[in-house]
């Protein structure tokens, strides 16, 4: 008897997910941590803890990814932290 051997092709998994979007929060002199603290909360659904973490973030680096998620996710919570006049744009 003759053994067949079965291959399984593997597909790549970058192929089959959607790229993801990030919101990118901007640090300015004008809004004050517990300002966009109570934004990150409010418009991404942040702990207190995460929200502070990526403000210290902002503050010492100049930037941070506050969210990343499918664009229609996204949309919606960038204008929430744009109108609190927070320097934020999705990429």
């Amino acid at each position: 008897m003759s053994t067949k051997e079965k291959i399984q092709e593997q597909q790549d998994v970058d192929t089959l997910e959607k790229p993801n979007n990030e919101i990118v929060v901007y640090n300015d002199e004008i809004n004050t941590f517990d300002h966009v603290i109570e934004t990150l909360i409010k418009a991404c659904d942040h702990t207190p803890e995460q929200a502070e973490q990526c403000t210290i973030l902002v503050h010492y680096k100049g930037k941070c990814t506050v969210k990343t998620g499918a664009l229609e996710d996204l949309k919606p919570r960038c204008s929430k932290i744009l109108e609190a006049g927070i320097n934020a744009e999705i990429i």
